[in-house]
């Protein structure tokens, strides 16, 4: 089974993310910052992860640079879901390894369609 770690600050989104992952066949794991996110990931490296990009401590963009010079975590596959709107946001999360970039308000068919396009299956 797939597995997704999410990381998401706010205790409503994070457990919405997960609501729809689950509800598409996803396995889940969830953290609620960069710091817990890293911790996870040495215990079990997922398939993708789906993060938030304004978040107290390591932003979401901290984390993404994080992953991409670790030899072990450099080919996973970064979703930004996030409330940065603007497409200036975008081009810089895009340059700094982000792979697909989803502005909130989402909805659970964007969530699964940003998987897929990975080739990332539920």
């Amino acid at each position: 089974m797939t597995v997704v770690l999410v990381v998401e600050d706010t205790d409503s989104e994070r457990d919405l993310i997960v609501s729809y992952l689950v509800e598409g066949g996803y396995s889940v794991i969830s953290a609620i910052n960069g710091q817990e996110a890293l911790k996870k990931i040495e215990g079990r490296k997922p398939d993708v992860v789906i993060t938030d990009l304004v978040m107290p401590g390591m932003s979401g963009l901290e984390l993404c640079r994080n992953l991409k010079k670790n030899s072990e975590t450099k080919d996973l596959p970064i979703v930004a879901c996030t409330s940065k709107n603007q497409e200036l946001d975008k081009l810089w999360a895009m340059k700094q390894g982000i792979d697909v970039y989803l502005t909130k308000p989402f909805t659970k068919e964007a969530i699964l369609q940003a998987l897929r396009s990975l080739n990332i299956g539920g």
